[in-house]
């Protein structure tokens, strides 16, 4: 019989992540309550009882509601104490669960009204990094995201200012919200202007809509990742492609299913990206909404599909390769998944 090792122990890359989604409920709970916020009632069971809410997002209605939630959450980071907070606990929450590396995505623009601006609002944010990896070891760095709903005019101020900070932690540049709104070749100069900087690549795709959008990120944007891209599986061309061009998908299984983009843990097609040679990398999307973190995902790879702790161990390392870190730091992690792998199990 397999041995069953601990997945909250193996090394790996935490490659999607929101900011505010990041939160633990508890902090949340604490922040509404200084700042006088009264939370919808539907967020407010969510943190209480730790189940995500019946959401049903692959419609607008559900997406809409989604983001209410979502937008109720961020209205309580209000000052850099705050995200020196959720950053600080982000870190120690992945730490908890095996992470060793975690790229946070987070579009500033969203914080700016309360933080003094653009500029200050990334600058906090990225101070907030630098002490958390201080105060945790954690590696970690920031993918900046540019939000669909948005003018693409707005994707270029936030990509060139992605570029800017390059050097103090920024390692990519993102596309996210609805992925029905907002062609992904409206952002292809914010995206050209972000390689040409040196980030990766890193829209969303593949998750609301099928795999046409997952071949919408590769052809208009270039990308190195796509966020989600699990509606890939129903091409086995697109497969292949992704598969033969190395490109990871980053995959969130919990979050598929409380967005009811699939019914059940079992029908995310983990197991045929996997046999068909795409790279992974699971990540949690946002914990304080759909409840489970970063091992939790791992935890269904093994419980829904079947993945034996070798399996496991190939996950890690696909999401380590995946990530921005350093080569010696890759190959650091890597050998940590080694000796994960070649320890006792339970």
């Amino acid at each position: 019989m397999e041995h069953v090792r601990d997945v909250s122990e193996l090394p790996k890359a935490h490659l999607h992540l929101h900011f505010t989604g990041s939160m633990r409920p508890a902090t949340l709970l604490e922040l509404a309550d200084k700042y006088g916020v009264r939370l919808p009632e539907a967020l407010i069971e969510a943190l209480v009882s730790g189940e995500p809410p019946r959401l049903r997002a692959t419609d607008e209605r559900g997406w809409f509601r989604f983001q209410r939630l979502y937008d109720a959450a961020r209205s309580c980071l209000r000052e850099p104490e705050d995200i020196r907070r959720l950053v600080r606990e982000a870190a120690e929450e992945d730490i908890r669960d095996g992470s060793r590396w975690l790229e946070i995505q987070v579009d500033p623009t969203s914080y700016a009204p309360r933080l003094g601006g653009l500029i200050p609002a990334l600058e906090i944010i990225l101070d907030a990094v630098d002490s958390a990896v201080r105060e945790t070891g954690l590696g970690m760095r920031v993918l900046v995201a540019a939000n669909r709903m948005k003018h693409p005019l707005d994707a270029r101020t936030l990509a060139r200012l992605a570029v800017r900070y390059r050097d103090r932690g920024v390692v990519g540049f993102g596309l996210s919200n609805d992925e029905r709104r907002g062609m992904a070749r409206d952002f292809d100069r914010a995206f050209a202007i972000a390689r040409d900087g040196g980030l990766l690549s890193a829209p969303h795709g593949g998750e609301l809509t099928g795999p046409s959008s997952v071949r919408d990120c590769l052809d208009d944007l270039h990308a190195d990742r796509v966020g989600h891209g699990v509606r890939a599986a129903e091409d086995p061309r697109l497969l292949k492609r992704l598969a033969d061009r190395g490109v990871t998908c980053e995959v969130c299984p919990a979050s598929n299913v409380a967005l009811g983009v699939y019914e059940k843990p079992e029908d995310v097609p983990l197991r045929k990206l996997f046999d068909a040679g795409v790279p992974m990398a699971l990540g949690a999307d946002d914990p304080l909404l759909f409840g489970s973190r970063l091992a939790a995902q791992y935890e269904i790879a093994r419980r829904d599909h079947g993945f034996r702790d070798a399996e496991l161990a190939e996950l890690a390392r696909q999401s380590l390769r995946a990530s921005a870190a350093p080569e010696d730091e890759k190959a650091r992690l890597l050998a940590g998944v080694d000796a994960w792998l070649a320890g006792p199990g339970a």
